[in-house]
């Protein structure tokens, strides 16, 4: 009889210091560089808290500005087009200084859930945010007269509306209308606020400026602390008060921020990486910027608003979700999801079910409860996730993908070939839940794009490195060249086994590669699908650690690259032109890193590779994974399972396995 495999956790020396503390939230906040922000904010929170500057990237922030305007409590994460968020932006100075006040840099901290900074006179500000509520904690240097202001119309996107629900700091609401990002759809906030001083709530009235903004003004002592405590709700005033007594409720500031610590703790506390500290530093920060991607918007009583508007309530124990950027992140940080949190992904495939029940659209709705991007593939993201074991209601989403179908967008080559995909996945399903018809009418219609990509891809012209050439959303011809990832068997024989590897090759040598967008991002790792791992190994080495060329905007060809890191533990963080993409960059490097990547969403295998640490162990919900890399027996990898039984692998490794817990040993040639 075989013995059980125990694979044992870390120890002690291994664990001295938890990812938690290794994180870095100022990475990705330096201008353009990432559109990130150091803003406080919980696992999958509403609330984003964080400073306002000038000048300001897309979220608001940057990390060289030296001017705040104040702090405000939503903001997307690094998608694009000018941002969305902004919500009640705060601020408090002595009367008579300056709005905008000088930030004192060097006292500026932050870590997950929390913020602090000194500025103007030398008042000290300390954030915190829970999943919907956040504190803004104001701690006065001297005496003197004291003006508090909100404003309720600052937005990064389009401000349709905003008005006062109620004039009292006891229980301050707000109904705010936005435009989501790129303005292309709308989105109802509710907030609640109230005043606190020195750790007991302040009533007093809060007069209306005729510029719509809020404030109060009251006499302080030395060392007093004034608080504004905020519950934001997609449904109403009553909702948004709700989360804010639940979620704050009379807690201090310092047990806000250890619960929400913790919290952060126990999701990161899934992966344990073996290696240097920078590496480790800049893993972690990677998986805090994934984990806040999609946004838990149910209130305390269970209730949300739906993307048609109207408001229904979660089952109990259950969460529901929203700000979706699915083009940018269902290739990386959903198959993330799915393998490392399997319960939080579970409220997640529901979430995205009741968007095809309510009206899905490809963009945002003009209802939505929250920010958001847009929606597209989030049927292939259902596939991955059943084939994965997420339980889900698996017809309601065959029916809704199904009806989606005709509506979808098949102007273009690029549009054609993600048309196909989504076909692909909806006969996939259909397979898997024994609806033969179904099966092979969408199976049939997802490889009608084969002739087009035939006729433009197989053989490139003149306008093959030109980017948007013949429609294409930002890229080339060459980049969507490999994007049919689900007919990967019929692209090699189509051009051949040797062709397809020389031009793969090819693609790389000419620096026809874009690191900071999506439709080509699962390339490096086509070497070792067919095989040749040793070239996946180089290249991902390359783009984790070391300055490539970086050729390409989303709208263009650059006269010459930006050559720099693509991933760095730095304010710039990020390639020149590269987003974060809700977490689709981020999660990119953890699977890079991990030494597995997810080539084909909606079929449960991964690529193995080489991965970047000596030892990490993943917890699964089947067991602990450990994966090893040994520096001899290049090119091979392999599998043991829990009870000890060991096999030679190919270029794959099935989520099945991984998912029960074992060991993969992965041969690697040198070291990072």
């Amino acid at each position: 009889m075989l013995a059980c495999l125990v694979i044992a956790a870390p120890s002690r020396a291994e664990r001295t210091k938890p990812l938690v503390d290794l994180v870095n939230p100022f990475v990705g906040t330096l201008e353009d560089y990432g559109q990130l922000t150091p803003a406080a904010v919980a696992p999958f929170g509403m609330v984003q808290l964080g400073p306002d500057t000038a000048p300001a990237n897309h979220n608001g922030y940057d990390y060289a500005a030296q001017t705040l305007r104040g702090f405000s409590h939503t903001r997307a994460v690094g998608v694009g087009c000018a941002g969305a968020g902004g919500d009640l932006l705060l601020g408090g100075d002595y009367v008579g200084a300056s709005e905008n006040a000088r930030m004192d840099k060097g006292s500026e901290r932050a870590s997950p859930g929390f913020y602090h900074l000194r500025y103007g006179g030398g008042i000290v500000a300390d954030l915190v945010a829970t999943r919907g509520g956040g504190v803004a904690r104001f701690t006065l240097p001297r005496a003197g007269r004291v003006r508090l202001r909100l404003d309720p119309d600052h937005a990064y996107a389009k401000r349709i509306s905003a008005t006062w629900l109620t004039n009292t700091t006891q229980d301050l609401r707000a109904e705010l209308v936005g435009g989501t990002v790129c303005n292309a759809g709308a989105y109802r906030l509710f907030t609640a606020s109230t005043l606190w001083r020195n750790g007991r709530p302040l009533a007093m009235p809060v007069q209306m400026g005729a510029d719509r903004r809020a404030f109060v003004e009251l006499d302080v002592h030395g060392g007093d602390v004034l608080e504004w405590r905020t519950g934001l709700s997609s449904v109403d005033g009553d909702g948004a008060a709700l989360v804010r007594e639940t979620e704050l409720g009379v807690r201090s500031f310092a047990a806000l921020y250890a619960d929400t610590k913790k919290r952060w703790q126990d999701l990161l506390d899934h992966w344990r990486p073996t290696g240097p500290k920078p590496r480790r530093a800049l893993f972690a920060t990677s998986l805090f910027r994934a984990l806040q991607t999609p946004v838990a918007i149910a209130d305390s009583d269970g209730r949300y608003r739906g993307a048609d508007g109207v408001i229904r309530h979660a089952p109990a124990g259950h969460q529901r979700y929203a700000s979706w950027a699915m083009w940018d992140n269902y290739r990386t940080l959903m198959p993330l999801l799915a393998l490392a949190y399997p319960r939080q992904t579970q409220d997640i495939a529901a979430s995205l079910v009741e968007l095809y029940q309510v009206g899905k659209q490809r963009w945002a709705t003009k209802r939505e409860p929250f920010l958001t991007v847009r929606t597209e593939h989030s049927g292939v993201a259902l596939l991955d996730f059943y084939r994965k074991g997420i339980p889900f209601d698996a017809k309601a989403a065959l029916a809704g993908m199904a009806a989606e179908s005709d509506t979808l967008a098949r102007a273009t080559p690029d549009e054609q070939i993600e048309a196909a995909y989504d076909d692909w996945a909806t006969g996939q399903l259909a397979r898997e839940l024994g609806d033969g018809a179904r099966a092979q009418r969408f199976g049939q219609k997802a490889l009608t794009y084969r002739a087009m990509w035939a006729d433009v891809f197989q053989n490139l012209g003149a306008d093959a490195d030109v980017v948007k050439a013949r429609g294409l959303y930002q890229g080339t011809l060459w980049q969507y060249r490999w994007a049919p990832v689900f007919d990967l068997p019929w692209m090699v024989s189509q051009l051949g086994p040797a062709r397809f590897d020389a031009e793969l090759a090819r693609f790389f040598a000419d620096d026809l590669y874009n690191m900071t967008n999506q439709p080509d991002i699962q390339t490096p790792f086509l070497f070792a699908w067919r095989g040749h791992r040793e070239q996946s190994d180089r290249l991902v080495r390359r783009l984790l650690d070391l300055p490539i060329n970086h050729p390409y905007t989303n709208a263009g060809k650059r006269p010459a690259p930006w050559h720099g890191r693509s991933f760095a533990l730095t304010p710039q963080g990020f390639a020149d032109g590269m987003d974060d993409d809700a977490g689709g960059m981020t999660s990119w490097y953890v699977w890079a890193s991990l030494g597995l990547y997810p080539l084909v969403p909606g079929d449960p295998h991964y690529v193995v590779l080489c991965p970047s640490f000596n030892r990490m162990r993943l917890r699964t919900a089947g067991g602990w994974v450990l994966i090893r890399r040994e520096t001899n027996a290049y090119a091979k990898a392999s599998w043991r399972n829990r009870a000890g039984v060991s096999r030679a692998l190919g270029p794959m490794l099935a989520h099945a396995d991984l998912a029960k817990g074992g060991v993969l040993n992965v041969g690697c040639a040198g070291g990072f």
